[in-house]
């Protein structure tokens, strides 16, 4: 006997339906849908499609349905961002994408009254420009705020649009600055602040928290047959990734490996010092009351924006190629910030790298292998770091780095990491997101038991993995040392 489930799993740059059917503690996996996740320009700012994206999740999940009865379907996405809506469930304006310019300097803004290290004891997150608080803080004035009855994160949106249930998951809420993350729950003391000093009231504006996990109805008839559960999956990707890592023990770190690479490890509480806040690592919530501590590095954004900008100025460059050529370069050579935040809007990455490598006093990279190979070991260089900082603070030492996500194909990533760490890396499934959210559902409907680890049991027994161990390039230690001084020189 099998069941089947479909996980909508949406990236920033692509979406997908998954269809998994569990057969002996096994899912076994088919893409049935496959996307570019729409955007739009609307009066000079960068929007969601989200009409066009819910067509595209029911397609999706249409054909899912063709394969048989579904038990579950899961809704993730990537964080932050969120639909306004009408009492009668109509969105006030297509939902704000998150790399829309509006929120620049909202931080320093909201600072001004209400401290940066406040904030981070109770929300525990990384300070980045489009954090839910501060599209929330650059919207404040808005004048159609009167019109709205209700807000939903990305996920919860097209989970009321399956289903009609208006809730929260936890997961996603913690990507917002909006949580006592310590006690899983809206802050008090942001939440006062907010409506206070801006006249928003989040208390009111977001529906309750459910926890992952958690059933909040079925598809509505006219969509799918059946009865079909909907279930409030990890609705934060990296929360279901995250849940997938096929571990077996918890002395691992992870990334994350995608347009963003997340990298951290994974705790059973929140660490909210001061000296977290100045490191700039972020607390948010996983499946199981777990937190995911981590920072967000810049990612295969870099690489994916050079491509885009060598396909528009006549470069005949495929990525395969490129990881080829740049394979064959020496290792080193270049090697810049991966978490600046010049490398964050679109466009002419390529020039953007360069400026940073003369303010360094490196070699200039000319040719696009060059370009990726200095994307590729600064993003190594990177992963080092962040991982060792995160050993220091939260005292945790782990002795594997697993590597999920559609990065995880990267082989000369995947090797160059394991070199500038030292550790063995462990690189698979590349669909753990929608693995992840295949295991939450089939949890929250009896087809699996247990507690966290039994669900990684059944991910692991998924996955199909490679390792990757250090020294096979014979880059030393003291050569990735030498490397980091020159990377954040200024």
């Amino acid at each position: 006997m099998t069941d089947l489930f479909a996980a909508v799993d949406l990236g920033a740059t692509s979406g997908r339906v998954i269809a998994g059917r569990l057969r002996k503690g096994r899912f076994h996996l088919r893409e049935v849908d496959r996307f570019t996740t729409p955007t739009m320009t609307l009066d000079g700012h960068a929007h969601w499609d989200a009409h066009a994206l819910f067509a595209h999740i029911l397609a999706g999940l249409g054909r899912a349905s063709a394969l048989g009865r579904l038990r579950g379907v899961g809704v993730d996405t990537w964080g932050v961002d969120y639909a306004r809506l009408t009492p009668l469930g109509a969105q006030v304006e297509p939902p704000f994408h998150y790399r829309d310019p509006r929120t620049s300097g909202a931080p320093a803004s909201f600072f001004a009254d209400f401290p940066a290290e406040r904030l981070y004891a109770e929300a525990g997150l990384q300070v980045m420009d489009f954090n839910t608080i501060f599209q929330l803080v650059s919207q404040a004035d808005d004048p159609s705020w009167p019109d709205v009855a209700s807000c939903l994160f990305l996920p919860d949106l097209f989970t009321y649009l399956l289903s009609g249930a208006q809730v929260t998951e936890l997961t996603i809420a913690s990507t917002s600055g909006l949580l006592d993350v310590a006690r899983r729950a809206w802050s008090p003391t942001i939440l006062s602040h907010l409506r206070d000093r801006y006249g928003l009231d989040p208390s009111r504006l977001f529906p309750a928290i459910v926890e992952p996990g958690t059933v909040v109805g079925a598809v509505h008839p006219e969509l799918l047959d059946g009865q079909i559960p909907v279930v409030a999956v990890g609705a934060h990707d990296t929360a279901s990734a995250v849940a997938a890592v096929p571990a077996s023990t918890p002395r691992f770190a992870y990334i994350s490996s995608g347009t963003w690479s997340l990298v951290g490890v994974e705790l059973d509480h929140p660490i909210l010092t001061e000296e977290s806040r100045q490191a700039d690592f972020t607390n948010e919530l996983g499946v199981d009351s777990t937190v995911r501590y981590l920072r967000n590095v810049m990612g295969l954004w870099v690489l994916t924006q050079s491509l885009a900008h060598w396909h528009t100025h006549g470069f005949d460059v495929d990525l395969p190629s490129l990881l080829d050529g740049a394979r064959r370069l020496p290792a080193l050579t270049t090697v810049v910030d991966m978490e600046d935040q010049r490398l964050l809007p679109p466009g002419d990455m390529p020039s953007r790298l360069a400026e940073m490598a003369r303010e360094t006093g490196q070699h200039v990279p000319e040719t696009p292998a060059e370009f990726t190979r200095c994307i590729l070991d600064s993003l190594a260089l990177d992963y080092r770091r962040v991982i060792r900082l995160a050993q220091e603070l939260s005292g945790v030492e782990v002795d594997t780095i697993h590597i999920v996500g559609g990065g995880c194909q990267n082989e000369l990533l995947n090797q160059l990491t394991a070199e500038a760490t030292g550790l063995p890396v462990i690189a698979g499934p590349a669909e753990a997101t929608a693995l992840g959210n295949l295991a939450v559902q089939a949890r929250a409907v009896g087809a699996v038991t247990g507690d966290l680890w039994d669900v990684r049991a059944v991910c692991r027994a998924s996955s199909e993995v490679r390792t990757y161990t250090p020294g096979a390039l014979g880059l030393s230690s003291l050569r990735w040392d030498e490397a980091e001084r020159r990377a954040f020189r200024r």
